[in-house]
């Protein structure tokens, strides 16, 4: 193997670099450095030659332009398998360079600043650096491009393996990684630059297009559960750097590592829990909610919620939109829970609930839709993208076509079922009583069958109860059931072309229907 000799080491980060730059220079290297990273290493007693000193050229415009200069992207790119590559370079007196370790400027670290201006988000988008990072990534087969502090032992270890196939196969597998870099960079400025448009309104006169026409994500892996919703599937979970991070920027204060499925599960938990201003507890299973219950106190409200559906308790995940506190922990002691989601925790009920070593506790911020976010969920060849359902209901909207009219305890009933029925898999039939659920028929294929299973599902008394639809009845056999077991009033969006059909049938059965004029699937 023809020895490396020279190696371009330009890098924000300098964790490894002094270990990096001095084990190069036993292996014969010499180091081509730049401004601060040729300062830290001549300090630590490298010899460095410096960039200017390779190209006859200064440093210019504090410093944006440094290494932009075929003195350095000519050593870089030159092809080593071309005779007129290598004769150019002799006739230039350019001489190659074989190794190139580059971090880049840290953007994010700066825009993560609250006090960062946009001058000084703007002089973190790195120029010189990528460009190098994308020449020597295309000239793999004879440049070694480093950008991961990580991987510079193992750089070290292959140069001095002797083995020629072995340094092939790790510059390419490191070119790959560049481009992924480059790539990621690149989505945090484009992002920024979408948020920095929008929240100044530096738009042309034409409206904005509800979605662009090309999506770029910017998301690290975070986490790596032990496998997917079943263990012969592999499974990963993703932040979108832009935001705080998944569920919020939760942070887990005790038990084992998440599953993907406790994910799903509190995600629709905290999301539901969140719709309820006073005191409520959400528990929830394969992603539907098993019992909700509201109350003066979150122990109120626990009790509420678990009396919905003891049995599908067991092994649930919990959300509550208020700090737990011990009479919360002592009122869950004899659930098994496989998650708790709360916004915080007091001492005394972590001290609880820390004699549930399998208990996975969560502090999460309460859920708020952010403006211009969208949902994606994959099919197969791309996915669909589409705005949260981040509507607000104003009940003063809703009206009520039937002869009866519902009591005031009835509507505030109605209006309690009506947000469960949002995070219920449609179809969606909920009952509910004034502060709990008492059945709830979740993701048939008939909206009649769903009216059943509530009914079925039901563990309290369904008599005196509301019902809420999260779609139209399309034929009046759904409510012929629900009135059949006693439900006093419904809710539902209207809009069937048999909705006097319906309405008629309520008359006839004495039922309050109140139709709210927005409808709330989730498949």
């Amino acid at each position: 193997m023809t020895a490396t000799r020279r190696a371009l080491l330009s890098v924000s980060d300098k964790s490894g670099l002094l270990e990096l730059a001095r084990g190069l220079r036993e292996r014969g290297f010499e180091i081509v450095s730049t401004g601060g990273t040729a300062k830290h290493l001549e300090t630590s007693g490298v010899v460095v030659t410096t960039v200017a000193k390779v190209t006859g050229s200064p440093q210019i415009l504090d410093g944006r332009v440094k290494t932009l200069h075929p003195k350095i992207h000519g050593g870089i790119l030159a092809d080593r398998g071309k005779t007129s590559h290598l004769e150019e370079l002799r006739t230039q007196g350019i001489t190659p360079i074989d190794l190139v370790v580059v971090n880049l400027y840290p953007f994010r670290e700066t825009l993560s600043k609250p006090e960062s201006t946009p001058a000084e988000i703007v002089e973190m988008i790195d120029i010189g650096g990528p460009t190098m990072v994308r020449a020597a990534a295309k000239n793999h087969a004879a440049v070694t491009i480093v950008v991961d502090p990580a991987d510079y032992a193992e750089v070290l270890a292959t140069l001095d393996s002797g083995d020629d196939d072995a340094l092939a196969r790790l510059r390419r597998r490191l070119a790959a990684k560049a481009f992924r870099h480059t790539a990621d960079y690149d989505a945090a400025i484009a992002a920024w630059f979408k948020n920095e448009v929008e929240a100044t309104g530096a738009t042309s006169a034409e409206p904005a297009a509800p979605f662009p026409s090309a999506l770029h994500l910017d998301l690290e892996l975070t986490m790596t559960p032990r496998y997917g919703e079943n263990p012969h599937q592999r499974s990963a979970v993703y932040r979108d750097l832009e935001g705080p991070g998944v569920l919020g920027g939760m942070r887990q204060l005790q038990g084992k590592e998440l599953s993907w499925n406790n994910l799903l599960d509190a995600d629709a938990a905290r999301k539901l829990v969140a719709l309820f201003d006073e005191p409520a507890v959400v528990i929830v299973k394969h992603n539907n909610p098993c019992g909700v219950g509201r109350g003066s106190t979150l122990t109120e409200a626990y009790a509420r919620a678990f009396a919905s559906d003891p049995v599908s308790a067991f092994g649930s995940i919990v959300a509550l939109n208020r700090p737990a506190d011990r009479a919360f922990a002592d009122a869950m002691a004899e659930l098994f829970v496989e998650v708790l989601v709360a916004p915080e925790f007091d001492p005394a009920a972590l001290e609880k609930f820390g004699a549930k070593k399998m208990l996975r506790v969560l502090t999460c911020p309460m859920y708020r839709p952010v403006a211009g976010e969208f949902e994606l969920r994959a099919i197969d060849g791309g996915f669909l993208a589409q705005d949260p359902d981040a509507y607000t209901d104003n009940e003063a909207d809703w009206t009520c076509p039937t002869r009866r009219q519902p009591t005031a305890e009835q509507r505030r009933a109605l209006s309690f079922a009506w947000r469960v029925s949002r995070y219920v898999k449609s179809n969606a039939i909920v009952l509910t009583n004034g502060d709990q659920t008492v059945g709830v028929g979740a993701g048939q294929m008939s909206r009649v069958d769903s009216c059943r299973l509530a009914i079925q599902k039901a563990q309290l008394p369904v008599a005196g109860t509301v019902a809420a639809s999260d779609a139209f009845f399309p034929f009046r056999d759904g409510l012929d059931v629900l009135a059949d077991a006693g439900v006093a009033a419904i809710a539902h969006p209207g809009g069937s072309k048999r909705d006097d059909e319906v309405i008629a049938a309520a008359d006839e059965r004495e039922i309050a229907l109140v139709v709210t004029g927005i409808r709330h699937f989730r498949h």
